[in-house]
């Protein structure tokens, strides 16, 4: 057991680790809600227009980030050894609410490059434990050294109020703290340079400054035992690497983002001053017209107002030599054209079909649109590879704190179902399934295949069988189609006994 010294240690720097991290997350979540700044203008552009188009983003991170979650499903779990999917562990899944949560969790793990899982018992309903998925910035886990999957410790912290909270999960125990809540008044860059540097303080000097205290709840212990013997919480990386840190989808998109934005604010400038034909009057003064006193003698000249011509539709020239020439409109198609090939890069390196970007359809066979769509089912896949290993130590999270040991052992070499990454129309799966079915497919593997989820399998299996009992003669097909055993000879009416076989008389 840890002393509250060891846990305070380990909680800071676990925390240092997390504030590192922040920057990065900060970004990518401000770019996935269209906050961009004007990056690459030369200084006399940012000058004159930064400000105008603080505002403006042709929010293409969106789009990256929202394409695959859209195809991640989780319809539910099996077990090692079983030929159904688990009801049980779909029902603590379908009570916490996760069917939506998973969604989040999913999209934050293609931003931030992760998201965490957390699963712990329900003093209130020892059936139903409390799963929730978490945001990188307030999670992170320390693993042993030289494994990416056994887990030495855990941390959240996040706020709440007035106060800092934070939760260290060891395998055997788990320790609360909170902290009064910094001061707001600064940026959130300050803001982690202060917490940053107070990690460089002695611990005494630290204490006393703004350290962590032990929380006390009624009727809780500090810290409290941990029944289920390992770090309750499992990280979903987004892309992971063998010495390196998980990557995140929208990390190499940011600096092409920016690039179209900054065309796009050249060709707003563009369209404002030069998108149209300018005339120019050459070869004559300015016009000018008398200036009268109340006397009505002339005392001067007056320069005429131009913007009166501009108003009036009439233009006053003179001199012999006067002529109107015109400058013709700035070509807007280069910015354009510039930036859809672009937008076609963005397709190209995050596997995005073009046709979700670019916005042009044409009538193409559905063939067609499934092979453009390939990269992006096969990135699809490579998230569901690397986010069910994480669900599956999930699952055998839930089954130990319902006190299932056998099931949590089943779980660690179990299964987790997911929806098809493919959109096929109803017509072609149809198609498709019908033939598998010929073959000798079960109809329970090809309503999964449908898209039913297995919840949805068993109701529909019970119908048939209702409708089977209903009609006699769909409950002979139905024994026939199970290839019942014929009867013995002479059994029944219908069935004439075979003939015993000839004796061998060579």
């Amino acid at each position: 057991m840890a002393t509250v010294g060891e846990a305070l240690e380990l909680v800071a720097l676990l925390e240092s680790e997390l504030i590192r991290r922040r920057s990065d997350i900060d970004k990518h979540n401000n770019y996935y809600r269209g906050k961009h700044p004007l990056r690459f203008a030369s200084e006399e552009f940012a000058k004159f227009h930064g400000e105008r188009y603080r505002d403006f983003s042709d929010n293409w991170v969106q789009v990256v980030g929202d394409s695959p979650i859209e195809r991640m499903a989780v319809t539910g779990f099996q077990a090692s050894g079983e030929v159904k999917a688990d009801k049980d562990l779909w029902e603590v899944w379908q009570v916490n609410g996760l069917d939506a949560d998973s969604q989040l969790g999913f999209l934050g793990s293609v931003l931030s490059g992760r998201s965490f899982v957390l699963v712990w018992g329900n003093p209130d309903d020892e059936e139903m434990p409390v799963v929730t998925f978490e945001d990188a910035s307030q999670c992170i886990v320390a693993y042993e050294p030289g494994s990416r999957r056994n887990r030495r410790a855990a941390l959240k912290r996040w706020q709440d109020g007035n106060q800092d909270f934070a939760t260290l999960y060891l395998p055997h125990e788990v320790w609360k703290f909170s902290r009064p809540l910094s001061r707001q008044d600064k940026s959130p860059q300050m803001a982690d340079v202060d917490e940053a540097m107070r990690l460089w303080v002695p611990p005494g000097e630290q204490r006393r400054r703004r350290a962590w205290d032990p929380r006390e709840i009624e009727n809780e212990p500090n810290p409290q035992p941990n029944p289920m013997g390992v770090v309750p919480m499992v990280e979903l990386p987004n892309k992971p690497m063998l010495v390196d840190e998980p990557i995140s989808d929208v990390a190499g998109v940011v600096a092409m983002q920016d690039a179209i934005n900054l065309l796009w604010a050249q060709l707003f400038t563009a369209s404002d001053a030069a998108s149209f034909p300018q005339r120019v009057i050459m070869g004559a003064e300015r016009p000018v017209i008398p200036k009268l006193n109340a006397a009505g003698e002339i005392v001067g000249k007056q320069v005429v107002d131009l913007d009166k011509f501009q108003v009036d539709r009439v233009a006053w020239i003179t001199g012999k030599d006067a002529r109107i020439a015109e400058w013709t409109a700035a070509n807007l198609a280069m910015y354009t054209g510039v930036m859809e090939v672009a937008v076609g890069h963005l397709a190209a390196q995050t596997r995005t079909p073009q046709h979700y970007l670019i916005g042009k359809m044409a009538n193409l066979a559905e063939g067609a649109l499934l092979a453009a769509e390939t990269g992006l089912v096969k990135r699809v896949d490579e998230k569901k590879l690397w986010s069910g290993q994480g669900l599956r130590e999930v699952a055998r999270l839930i089954a130990l704190a319902r006190d299932e040991n056998d099931k949590a052992k089943a779980m660690r070499a179990g299964t987790v179902l997911w929806a098809d990454s493919e959109s096929r129309s109803y017509a072609q799966l149809a198609d498709a399934l019908v033939k598998l079915k010929d073959i000798g497919f079960p109809f329970e593997w090809l309503a999964l295949r449908y898209g039913l989820t297995p919840t949805e399998v068993a109701d529909v299996v019970a119908l048939r069988e209702r409708e089977a009992e209903m009609d006699p003669v769909a409950a002979a097909a139905a024994l026939i189609a199970r290839r019942e055993p014929a009867p013995e000879p002479g059994g029944g009416p219908g069935f004439e006994d075979e003939p015993e076989p000839a004796e061998d008389v060579a």
